[in-house]
This record gives C-alpha cells, structure tokens and sequence, in this order.
C-alpha cells in the first residue's frame, strides 16, 4: 500500500487510530487552522558524497548544518543568509521535506512530534514555481482542492474556498486565465506565484513554507508578494520562509530573523532587535543602509569595508582592522559570539521547557497507516482530466504530432505510391513496411519528456499528498496511448491505401493494429528507459542507441536464420522485427508476383510455382519461407502477443522506477 498524506485538517498532535482494515479512521475536522509554534532541537546535518576519481573513494560526510535550536512562532518568519549557508536545507528540514540519511535532531509542532503525514498538512511553496501552466488560475485551486480537502468537504464549500482564495490573493482579473508555460505566454510572475501560494493555502494550513519566494521577481512585484505574506501573517498563519537578500521594505515585514553562515546560527530572535544584537558586539550598521546587506557584509568578512565613509574613500586612507577578518574566523567568532548572547540562553530555556512538556504528555500510538484524503478514482479522475487538458492544449504533443504524422504519411504514400504485383513489389513493399515500422519506434521518442517535464511538479504534488504515483502513471500512460491510438490510425489510413497495400477490410484492421501495438511497445520502452531519468538529452541517447540495436535485428537489414546463434537471441527482444514480421505475414499471405512477368517463365508444377531464371519467388508464402518466418494463423498472432508482452513488462519496469524515484531533496 502506497504512503499517503491524511486530512488536512487533522490535528497535528494525535492521529486517529487505524482500523482492522488497515484505514484511518474519519478525523474529527477541526476549526480553521491557527497558526502552529515550530520548535528545532539540536538540528544537524550532513551529506555523504563519494570523493576521488570516478567517485571510488568512501564517502566522505560533508557537514551542512550544525547544532539549530529555535523556535518559530506565528508571524513571518525569514531565514537569511549568503549563498550556500544551507537556508533551503533547513527549510526543507523544518517542513519534512528532506531525506532523513544523515539527519539528527528533533523538530516539534506545538510541543509534539511531526506527524508521518506533515508534510502533506503543511504548505510548501518551491522556489521554482510548479503550477501546470496550461490550466487557468481557478483551475489549478480547483484541482488543490479537489484531491487536498477532506472528503467531507462539500462541493460547494470547495468551490467557495477557491472563490475566497482568489479574492484573498487579489486574482480576481486574471481567475479564468491560463498560467502561462513556456510555449505561451500567462499571468505575470507575482500572480503566477500567488497563485502556487493559494494551492498551498487552500487546505488551511497551520504552516507554511516558502523556499526564496522572491527569486525571479522584480523588486515591485516581490513587495506585493512579501505583503500579502505579510497580511497572512497578521490573522494568525505561521509563516517560514527562507529568503536571499530582501530590500528594506520587505526587510522591515519579518517578525522573526533567523541568520545562518557556513550552516551555524549566528542569529536568531526577533528582526526588529538584530541590528541592536550586532552593535553589541562591535558592528554597527550605519545609517540608510540595507540591514539585510550590512548582515551580509558582515558575514563575509567585509564590514571593514562597508562602514567606511566616503571622506575616507576619496582620501584612498583605509586600512583593514580587526573586523576585517578571513571568512572561515569571521562564521567562528559569529556563531561563538551568538552563544554567549542572551538570545541564545533564553531559547534554550524555552526549548527544554517544551522537551519537559512532551516528556510528560502521554504519546499517542503511531498510525499503522496514513491515506490520501481523495479515493483512487476520484484522483484519476482528476489527474486524468488535467493531464488530458494539458495534453490538447500544448502543441509541442498534440498538434505537432499530429502533422508529422500526416507528413510522413504523405511522403511514404508518394514514393510507394500504388506498388505493382511484381518482382520490384517484393522490394517496395519491404522498404514501405520497414520504414513505417521504424517511423512509429522513433516517433515515440517524444514520450520522453512525459515523466521529466515535469518531475519537479510530480514530486511536489505526490510529497504533498495530491495523488498516489499510481494514478499519476497511469494518468500519463492512458493520456499517451490515446494520442498514440489515434495517430497510428490516421497514419495507416493515409499510408495503407496511398500504397496500394493488400485489399480487404480483414487485412487493413491487422496492419493498423500492428502499427499501433508497435507504437505502443515503443512507448513502453521509451517510459522504462526515461521514467529516472533527470535530462531529456541523455534519454534521447538511450533510446536512439536501444532503437537502432533492435532495427539491425528487425529482419530487413540482415537474414535472421544466418546470424551467428551467440547473436540470435538479440532478435526476440527487437520491437520492429514483431512488427516487421506481423506486417509480412499480413501483406504477403495470398499475393502472385509472377502472373505480370514477362521475362519468367512460370512452371505449375505439383502446386508448386517456380522460376527458371529469377528463383522462387512468386508467391508471398515463398518469400516468408525465405525469411524464415512462419505465416500461419499462430505465426501472425504470435507476434501481436510478443508485443503486448513488451508493453506490460515496460510499463512494470516504468512504474517501479517511477515508484523509486528520488522525491526528496
């Protein structure tokens, strides 16, 4: 049973026990969410990279942050610090987002223990927004509220809550307007990222995060957003965000400063105070100057320079003094002079009154499991119907699909145009047949951005409880089939009768069945071989490299009873030779070649047509029996079967690796 994400108004602190069945019980739905107290008890952690050539070498633990205590109340509260000082790892810790290999310490909700299901009761905004761009506003709070409230949540009372959102979030111009991607232009970036703020709202959440949500945005438009945050902030949310280097008029908004360098604490208390806690010790800030760039400057070792006057500049008379010291001992002094700070003891002090308070509260037994608040088909349903949207309204997968394949059917049509029944139609017909049968493996190429375009929003949305990574796959995988489906179809009318290929309604529904089972092979291929992949490219090189290997093994390049028997078993895992052979035995069963010739004398003899000059080639049975392949009703069907086989093992071998893959930080 797949993990997922509770009620999203469930309490933090207990959980309902699981019944027999292995289910949540019903949670008593509580009043709207106030705002939770985050408290972060000796926070450390370390990553484990592999040094040395070709990463041989044991791991060597690289420590990222070390020894975090606080607490984070309601009101906005702001993470700074330089680049590389592990503000998003420690969000990502505070939220319960971050793999917990070589994570220590202990993070509480309102005195309690995270919950297994936090982060999906938490709001997460990503620093990169992950909204699908081709749905319009309303219809991304809709799909946020459809899959994230609880059941009991009534129709209407979800569609008042997107109504609210909107209006709270000031998008009422631009509700029924597409996000935008990048192939069509949208919102702008600070409705845009409103609206990733309103689907993580939508749900009530007693926290929420935001990883640099300023990043991208111009210095108006981010004030816009630090205000609404702001606003939020004020009705009770507990707001935690981490942030780079914000202008004064956001600066001014925090409640809370929390300041990391080299992964320690050098600060953490209330904003308004830090600029009082630096002059203490021997930094003052001087006046209309940006606190967030003097802590900075401070930081790196560069307050020597910064507080210089302009008199002093002009007179080229500057010295670095003792405040101007190497990075290394300026992030030492720092965090030792922050631990001799009040701040410091006062939050210990808070911190193991509440380690006190959740000794003595008894503990509630842990769920035996945690479910979606939205059933399986209520998630397909849903996902399906995105996806499906998305699908027909990104050009790139429909509509350019769609023409290349009538190009291609038309270019194949006009050069195998009406074969004849002769000797050169054995070879037209070969080259027609081959070439559609690759055409449809290279054709899915493009199946391999389904699952990396958008990895970073399937990732997010699956942490967060939306859908099961079932319903997700098989979202894709039916969306995909039906453009498949069709294109196959409207490619083998535009070929079959462009050719001239066998006449029969019986003999044009197998070769379009064959044609699209191919395609669908080559899809399931290219899903298993691209599902964990994380670049388009080197997918793409993957697949091209798979596809030519089985090309050579198809059965038109080389004579398969001749290949050597340490090679031979290369050809059952071909995709083209199934279909090449389906497509043979189709077109050929029951075709003359030699009834037009007029250099060929034909001899019937004992049933048996032979030539005395171009060999025995004049019927089609003839030319499989020198193919080696069987064209009896097993042998036809033999092959359709090989490729359904191909398209289940795929499609397992694509679900697993989807299952498995790498979701967190």
């Amino acid at each position: 049973m797949e993990r997922g994400c509770g009620g999203a108004h469930v309490n933090l602190a207990m959980l309902d026990e699981a019944d027999g069945n292995g289910q949540v019980a019903a949670a008593t739905p509580d009043p709207p969410a106030a705002g939770a107290t985050v408290s972060f008890h000796d926070v450390r952690y370390q990553l484990r990279a592999r040094s040395g050539f070709l990463a041989r070498k044991r791991d060597v633990p690289r420590q990222i942050l070390s020894d975090l205590n606080g607490i984070m109340r309601p009101g906005l509260n702001a993470i700074l610090g330089p680049t590389g000082s592990g503000k998003s790892s420690f969000l990502d810790i505070l939220a319960a987002r971050k793999d917990p290999c070589g994570l220590s310490g202990e993070v509480l909700i309102d005195g309690a223990p995270q919950p297994p299901n936090f982060k999906c009761l938490s709001g997460y905004v990503v620093q990169e927004d992950v909204v699908m761009g081709t749905l319009t506003v309303r219809e991304n709070l809709r799909f946020s509220a459809a899959l994230r409230l609880p059941a009991h949540v009534s129709e209407r009372e979800k569609e008042s809550r997107v109504d609210r959102m909107i209006a709270e979030l000031g998008l009422g111009k631009v509700a029924d307007c597409e996000v935008g991607a990048w192939t069509t232009r949208g919102v702008s970036g600070g409705e845009r990222k409103r609206t990733n703020i309103g689907m993580e709202l939508i749900i009530d959440p007693p926290v929420l995060f935001l990883d640099e949500p300023t990043t991208g945005l111009d210095a108006s438009t981010a004030n816009s957003v630090l205000l609404l945050l702001r606003r939020m902030a004020d009705r009770g949310r507990t707001i935690i965000m981490s942030i780079h280097q914000p202008r004064y008029s956001i600066y001014r908004l925090f409640d809370a400063l929390t300041l990391l360098v080299g992964g320690k604490m050098v600060y953490h208390g209330p904003a308004p105070n830090a600029l009082d806690y630096f002059a203490d010790i021997g930094y003052s800030c001087e006046p209309h100057n940006n606190p967030a760039d003097f802590f900075l400057d401070v930081i790196n070792g560069d307050f020597a320079v910064a507080s210089l006057s302009k008199a002093n500049l002009s007179q080229g008379d500057f010295q670095f003094d003792a405040t101007s010291v190497s990075w290394p001992c300026m992030e030492d002094r720092l965090a030792s002079e922050y631990k001799k700070s009040s701040y410091y003891g006062d939050t210990l002090t808070q911190l193991a009154g509440i380690a006190r308070d959740k000794r003595r509260s008894p503990s509630p037994p842990p769920p035996r499991a945690v479910t979606y608040n939205s059933s399986f088909g209520k998630q397909l349903h849903w996902v399906l119907r995105r996806t499906f949207r998305n699908l027909l309204l990104n050009p790139q997968t429909s509509a350019a699909q769609v023409g290349v394949h009538i190009f291609l059917a038309l270019i194949v049509g006009a050069i195998f145009f009406r074969v004849k029944d002769d000797q050169s139609g054995i070879q037209n017909r070969m080259g027609a047949l081959f070439f559609i049968t690759t055409n449809q493996c290279f054709s899915t190429v493009s199946a391999a951005e389904l699952f990396i375009a958008e990895r970073k929003l399937f990732a997010h949305e699956y942490i967060s409880g939306y859908y099961r990574v079932s319903v997700y796959f098989l979202s894709k995988v039916l969306s995909d089939m039906a453009l498949r489906t069709f294109t196959s179809v409207l490619f083998s009318c535009g070929v079959y009768f462009t050719i001239g290929l066998k006449r029969g309604a019986s003999a044009f529904a197998v070769f379009t069945m064959t044609v699209t089972l191919v395609a669908y092979a080559a899809t399931a291929l290219t899903m298993a071989i691209s599902a964990d992949q994380t670049e388009v490219a080197l997918a793409n090189v993957f697949l091209t490299i798979t596809f030519v290997f089985m090309m050579i093994f198809s059965g038109l390049l080389v004579n398969l009873p001749s290949i050597v028997d340490w090679l031979a078993w290369l050809k059952y895992l071909s995709i083209p030779r199934y279909g090449l052979a389906a497509l043979k035995i189709n077109e050929f069963v029951g075709l003359n070649f030699c009834q037009n010739a007029t250099a060929v004398a034909v001899v019937v003899a004992g049933g048996n047509c032979s030539s005395s000059t171009a060999g025995p080639t004049c019927t089609g049975e003839q030319y499989l029996e020198y193919l080696g392949i069987r064209y009896d009703a097993w042998g036809l069907w033999e092959n359709h079967v090989a490729l359904l086989i191909m398209v289940a093992v795929f499609l397992l071998i694509s679900y697993v690796k989807l299952r498995y893959v790498k979701k967190f930080t």
